[in-house]
């Protein structure tokens, strides 16, 4: 199980997963070159929806496509002191986002 932190320093806010920084996926999206942020819906807060996702998942086009719903539905909710996840937490965001895609395509079935 991996635990991903936040947490700030005077250096500015650091994540790591099971202890080691936390890469920031650049190479997916680059939202924030000047790194993670939390507790709102910023560019730094979707750099790390998109980290912490493309490294639980090791996928990065699904990664990519629950990105954004991660960030509101969590990121953006972190307290800004600092948090901790677990592989737990974060299945349990992606099971309701999917479970949100599976209610809208049974709604837009209906509607045909």
């Amino acid at each position: 199980m991996i635990q991903y932190e936040g947490r700030r320093t005077k250096a500015g806010p650091i994540v790591t997963a099971n202890g080691e920084l936390l890469d920031p996926k650049l190479d997916l999206r680059n939202h924030s070159p000047t790194g993670f942020e939390w507790g709102y819906g910023g560019s730094g807060s979707a750099q790390l929806a998109l980290a912490i996702l493309a490294d639980h998942l090791e996928d990065p086009e699904q990664a990519l496509n629950l990105y954004q719903r991660f960030k509101w539905m969590l990121i953006a909710e972190l307290p800004h002191k600092g948090w901790t996840l677990t592989t737990q937490q974060i299945d349990q965001i992606i099971q309701r986002i999917r479970d949100e895609d599976a209610g809208e395509k049974c709604q837009q079935t209906e509607r045909k």
